[in-house]
């Protein structure tokens, strides 16, 4: 009898791609599923997509557990995730694990009122509230674009800190909350061991590189209008501003012990970062 798999959602992504790598390498069945079915080593990869339910079927088929990444971009998730995790709940999955953000509590917008049904649906769960990606800086994104550009991070934040957290230990946490023989049963708040203003990302990566970068202040409406000429649709880019304007007021000033009490060993630090990606 086959093993039942692990799907993982959002199969191409930053904690998806790792999520699938460090399962496929501990030995468990992964089926890594993504719009473009993309190979991953040690995985069967599966086309799936949000926005059509006639992927749903093949993406669940032998799965008992869920790693579920919400669709990018989209301001209410919800209407097509929830009829996605009643499927999966009728076809055998037991364990879901959410992958939300620290911004967005149980019952806030967008993602957040997906978790606030969770439990609801699903004896087992997790939900993972991670805080700013230390990719940000150096994959895709605006900020490493302009970084690459201009030499320059542009943001609402003002002085506010953030715990900026590596991908890779956000990954790690979900591969615990998967595949531990007790889920969570709660949210994760995930940070790194530091919490950093802009201004302190921006010293590291000029000391690493030896390329002098700036943080650019800017205001909540520049930033929403930006984000809206980047080809982010204006509810969304509303929300991502508020996030800024956020933090410049203190909501993502603090560091959490999740990373070293989930996997037991300790989040990287920015600076460990830097150093790996950018030298």
């Amino acid at each position: 009898m086959t093993d039942p798999a692990i799907l993982v959602t959002g199969a191409t992504g930053n904690t998806g791609s790792r999520v699938v790598s460090q399962l496929a390498a501990l030995g468990h069945p992964v089926t890594a599923a993504s719009r473009r079915a993309t190979a991953q080593g040690g995985a069967q990869a599966i086309r799936f997509d949000w926005y059509d339910s006639t992927t749903y079927g093949d993406a669940l088929h032998g799965a008992d557990r869920v790693y579920l990444v919400p669709p990018i971009g989209d301001p209410d998730p919800a209407a097509v995730m929830v009829p996605f995790l009643e499927q999966a709940r009728v076809t055998g999955v037991r364990r879901v694990v959410l992958l939300s953000s620290s911004a967005i509590p149980a019952g806030g917008p967008g993602v957040g009122q997906v978790h606030g049904l969770l439990a609801g649906l699903f004896d087992q769960w997790a939900v993972l509230r991670p805080s700013w990606f230390m990719q940000n800086f150096t994959d895709q994104h605006l900020h490493a674009d302009s970084i690459r550009s201009d030499g320059a991070i542009l943001t609402a934040t003002g002085t506010g800190r953030v715990g900026f957290i590596d991908a890779d230990d956000i990954a790690a946490v979900a591969v615990r909350a998967l595949t531990d023989e007790t889920a969570p049963g709660t949210d994760l708040v995930i940070t790194g061991p530091q919490a950093l203003s802009y201004d302190d990302v921006a010293d590291i990566i000029t000391q690493v590189t030896g390329r002098t970068i700036t943080h650019r202040p800017v205001t909540y409406e520049q930033l929403r209008d930006r984000l809206a000429a980047a080809g982010i649709p204006a509810q969304f880019a509303a929300m991502l501003a508020g996030m800024d304007r956020a933090i410049a007021e203190g909501a993502e000033d603090r560091t959490t012990d999740t990373v070293e009490r989930v996997t037991g060993r300790p989040a990287r630090s920015f600076r460990e970062y830097a150093e790996k990606v950018l030298r």
